[in-house]
């Protein structure tokens, strides 16, 4: 095994959107729809206007982890004064690839990103598996998320 990283480039959208298709499932989501063509759609306009970012461990060609941070700007606020947030998406390794110490290292470059893109908080929805990386990596735990959806 040996794992190198590299910043996605549209080359790998397909085999990104499977990863994160069974990232879905193994999170227990319902699949009531065909999902690739809204990703397609998704990561085609917001990677080449530089809206999302993703890192990718990859071992011999193959994506074995990924990464996401998506860009969004809100009216500023005390807690963000540039009103840019990154919203963390798509953490998922490989099930032989897990507690090696993929994830952290993905998180870490994207966080990164973040914070050169001038974001002043990133924000995510943890998983069950993915509260303790990011307690780790000194997230915050927001009991006042709530969503709408239609």
């Amino acid at each position: 095994m040996a794992v190198y990283y590299q910043k996605m480039t549209e080359k790998e959208i397909d085999d990104f959107m499977k990863l994160r298709i069974n990232q879905l499932r193994e999170e227990g989501a319902t699949e009531e729809i065909d999902l690739v063509p809204a990703l397609r759609n998704y990561y085609d306009r917001h990677l080449s206007d530089g809206t999302f970012v993703s890192w990718l461990a990859m071992d011999e060609g193959k994506i074995v982890g990924t990464s996401g941070m998506s860009f969004v700007e809100k009216p500023p606020y005390f807690g963000c004064p540039s009103g840019k947030i990154g919203l963390l998406s798509s953490m998922y390794t490989l099930k032989e690839y897990r507690r090696k110490g993929i994830a952290k290292e993905l998180l870490s470059r994207v966080v990164k990103e973040a914070k050169d893109y001038g974001c002043g908080a990133v924000q995510i929805t943890a998983s069950d598996m993915g509260v303790l990386l990011y307690s780790d990596f000194d997230f915050v735990k927001n009991n006042n998320f709530m969503q709408y959806k239609f």
